[in-house]
């Protein structure tokens, strides 16, 4: 990393620095009480009943990862100016109103009951009108509720994304990147639920799904509408795209792991979600291509008949876990995990970054791979099994188009 050659910076952006999540919550209060206030000129009750559990959904739970990648890699990329520092802080608060969208939808399509330690949003308007119907017709009442609620969560963030004004020089290449993230998010997601109803569980494939619904959005993307902003040159903006689609596979092995293995108190959602609900995630895959090349009929008569079973007890769940460490799926995921993250590292300090804010934004970075940073890892790009080869392309050129 070179010595940052900028002179001080204003003091709203150290302000800023200190505490990020501070500063997106201040832009997501004002932009949603403007909102709301909309919303409730058009009709009280969808005021009460959707917009506000929107704005609430948005406002109250989740770690800002994203926004914060945005603003930190900014910061890294020398970004200090007004006008690219407040839009980068937009950028950020649209990135949360996106993934309300994202998170209230993938309930409804799992059937997850909780979210953040709380009745996830098509379960809440279910109680709320259980009185109303017949229990069927509130459940597809509650469904359709919760879509549109992803749907005005998504218009929301594009609002914000339109209105915001952008530097001429990376107008053009913050929104293209814009668009590609929502359309891979999707597409992802899509992928997800094709393998559900398919019955294909496939290793490329279960990456490839990953990689499309989360590592790209997680991660690489925020790094690089950061970089964009800031008007950072293609050999940086290579390089933090490069780390940060390493770290966000990481990121994403780490989630599936802890859907079976971390405590729900802290996950805030039930545990064993992913086999409940017949999802082909990669050390679910993992586990059945080993099961099948040792041909350990056991492990795969229980995960035969504990994959996509909605009543699964805890005893079977633990049957489960004890397949995932007898294959040793969950032991070569974890060992990919540090792997993966330690090649992002290796990407990311390979770029030529202002030294105080890529300090910051390593260390956040570190934290998203889901470990203390590994010692003694070759240094290599990430691998094709990692990485399909598809999916790979540079962002570089979108974001300098």
């Amino acid at each position: 990393m070179r010595h940052s050659s900028w002179p001080a910076t204003a003091p709203w952006l150290r302000a800023v620095d200190l505490d990020v999540n501070v500063a997106v919550s201040r832009v997501l209060d004002d932009v949603l009480a403007d909102r709301l206030h909309r919303a409730r000129e058009l009709a009280p009750v969808f005021a009460d009943d959707l917009a506000q559990r929107v704005a609430h959904f948005t406002q109250k739970g989740g770690k800002r990862l994203r926004s914060q990648l945005v603003w930190r890699s900014l910061r890294a990329c020398g970004g200090r100016d007004d006008e690219s520092a407040t839009a980068a802080l937009r950028v950020g608060a649209a990135l949360e109103l996106l993934q309300t969208c994202a998170l209230v939808q993938d309930d409804v399509m799992d059937g997850s009951p909780h979210r953040r330690g709380r009745p996830a949003l098509h379960a809440d308007i279910r109680v709320q009108y259980a009185r109303t119907a017949r229990p069927d017709r509130v459940a597809r009442f509650g469904d359709a509720a919760a879509v549109l609620a992803g749907d005005l969560a998504l218009a929301w963030a594009d609002d914000l994304m339109g209105e915001t004004a952008l530097p001429a020089r990376t107008a053009h290449g913050v929104r293209r990147l814009w668009s590609d993230m929502r359309t891979e998010m999707v597409a992802g997601q899509y992928l997800d639920m094709q393998a559900q109803i398919s019955g294909s569980v496939s290793l490329p494939r279960a990456l490839r799904s990953a990689y499309l619904k989360s590592a790209l959005y997680s991660v690489e993307r925020p790094l690089a509408l950061g970089a964009a902003l800031a008007g950072a040159d293609e050999a940086t903006v290579g390089a933090l795209c490069s780390a940060g689609r390493c770290i966000g596979m990481a990121f994403q092995l780490r989630d599936d792991l802890n859907d079976l293995f971390a405590d729900p108190d802290l996950t805030g959602r039930s545990a064993g979600g992913d086999v409940r609900e017949g999802k082909p995630t990669y050390v679910l895959a993992l586990a059945r291509v080993r099961a099948e090349a040792a041909d350990d009929r056991a492990a795969l008569t229980v995960l035969d008949r504990s994959f996509g079973d909605g009543a699964l007890t805890p005893s079977g769940l633990d049957d489960v876990r004890a397949v995932l460490e007898r294959t040793g799926a969950r032991a070569t995921v974890q060992a990919r995990i540090s792997r993966l993250a330690a090649q992002g590292l290796r990407h990311f300090d390979g770029a030529p970054l202002d030294r105080e804010g890529g300090r910051h934004l390593r260390e956040l970075l570190v934290v998203v791979g889901g470990q203390q940073e590994p010692q003694g890892v070759p240094s290599k790009g990430c691998e094709p099994e990692e990485m399909p080869a598809a999916l790979t392309r540079s962002s570089v050129q979108e974001t300098r188009a």
